[in-house]
Parts: structure tokens; sequence; C-alpha cells
């Protein structure tokens, strides 16, 4: 599933490419035809990521509230951007955006939904803080997680909680911090709780601009190190994450392995003793 800095890096890209110009609306896959129906011939107005999910915001006819797309690409989501003229789309494409200079596709969501504005602010009501969002209060995760007997690596994945932080982001923030994944949330000192939530805002941002995860710091990567590039799906240098029985970077241990919360969690015990 994607995370969080994927989600604002399409909010970028559909900004860029549609927003403030008349777009076509269609679904050819039919599952949100009338909805298509209604907003084809709208202006796009705004963008806007939420953890992970996508608003889409489209100007409707005169006097009315402005209406939202709400987009969530769950495990199989795909968007694929491209210039116009558009391709003839298959019929697995769930939402097509086309002005005169592009075209974008969207198949797979789990959500892709007409909401009003009110509905939007009850999606944002119930999701935590976002590292990548300006009006994110950090201080209102920490009072969840300090009250909580439920393991910090647990609680990252809880967009109740905080909003974005995926699989990988959770085991590497862990990881270079040295915390224990199995620490329970009410032992983590406001200290190393405002000390990770800085790292994950660093860390995010530098996704959003490069549209991959890098985790490693700079003494850490291939070159200064004098070890192999990653060579994986996922793409950037990371520390634990997908790296079970691999030695670790730092003492050269074996990265460990386990399922926590039906995920499965990456870390090194001689690293992560706090």
């Amino acid at each position: 599933m994607p995370e969080g800095h994927t989600i604002h890096r399409l909010a970028q890209d559909y900004a860029a490419a549609f927003t403030g110009t008349t777009v076509r609306v269609t679904s050819p896959q039919g599952k949100f035809s009338d909805a298509a129906a209604l907003l084809d011939g709208t202006e796009l107005t705004d963008t806007e990521a939420h953890g992970k999910h996508l608003f889409l915001g489209f100007l409707g006819s005169p006097g009315s509230a402005e209406s939202w797309v709400h987009i969530h690409l769950g495990l199989f989501g795909k968007v694929a951007l491209g210039p116009a003229p558009a391709p003839p789309p298959t019929d697995t494409v769930r939402l097509r955006l086309l002005n005169t200079a592009a075209h974008v596709d969207l198949r797979g969501p789990t959500t892709c939904a007409l909401i009003t504005p009110a509905e939007k602010d009850a999606i944002h009501a119930r999701l935590g803080p976002d590292p990548l969002r300006a009006d994110a209060d950090p201080a209102a995760a920490y009072r969840r997680i300090s009250r909580s007997r439920t393991t910090i690596a647990a609680l990252l994945m809880d967009q109740k909680v905080i909003a974005g932080v995926g699989n990988v982001y959770r085991a590497e923030v862990l990881f270079r911090h040295g915390i224990d994944p199995y620490r329970p949330g009410r032992d983590l000192t406001r200290a190393e709780w405002d000390a990770i939530w800085r790292d994950l805002v660093a860390l995010m941002r530098e996704g959003v601009r490069n549209n991959r995860i890098d985790t490693v710091r700079p003494e850490h990567t291939p070159e200064a190190m004098g070890r192999p590039p990653r060579v994986d799906d996922h793409g950037g240098e990371v520390y634990v994450y997908r790296r079970a029985n691999l030695p670790c970077h730092l003492c050269g241990g074996p990265v460990r392995t386990a399922d926590l919360a039906a995920r499965n969690l990456f870390w090194c015990p001689a690293c992560q003793r706090t």
C-alpha cells in the first residue's frame, strides 16, 4: 500500500496537470459513471492529501458547494499520468481526467467516491496528524501514544494516531532512533517522540521530492560504506525494511522479522535496545 509521501506527490501531480482547467471526467469501467457525469466539464480547483487519502476538489455549478472526489488507493490502486491526447481507455479505468494537455487514469482503488465538504471534514477528523501537512499537531499524536500499552510499532501504523506512516517509514524511523519496536507507547518520552516526528517530517518530505523512500544517512550510503546498492522493487536505500536475515549496516548482526498487527515488522535487536 502506498505510504503518505506517495499520496502527497500525487496531489501535486494532479494539481500541476489539472488545477484551474476545465476537465473531462469519465469512468470507462462504469463504477463511477454517475458521479463522473456530474463533474464532467467542471473545473478542478484544489487537490489535497491527508495520510493515505487523496482529495480532488471540483467547482460546482453557479451557487453550489464545491464537490470532492475521495480516493484511497488501498493495496491495488494505481494512478497513471500521461500527455494528451489520451489513448483509448481500458475497461479497468475507474476514473479518467482529461484536459487539452494531460490525462490521468485511476485503476483499482479501494475508494473512489464523490463526497460533500462535510463528509470530507469527517474523514479528516478521524485521521491522526500527518507529518506532511502544515496543520499537523504532533502533540495530539503523543497524547494517544503516551496513554497506550500498545507497542510503538503498532501505534505508528494506526492511521488514527498518525496518518501516512506505513510499513517502511515505521521500520526505518524506529531503527534510526534505536527504539525497540515492541516498546509500549506509554514508555516513549516526549523528547523521543519529538525526535521521531521531526525525522518523519524530513524523511517524508524527501520522499515527496524524490518519489521514493531513502532513509540511510549520508555516512551509510553504498558509496560511503563501499557496499553494493540495494536491489529491490521498493527502490531506495534502507536500514532494515525487507532485509530480514541480512547483516545490519551498522552492527553486522542479522536483521529480524516478525508478524505484528498483520504486517511484517523488520528491526535489528542489537541496535534497537531502548
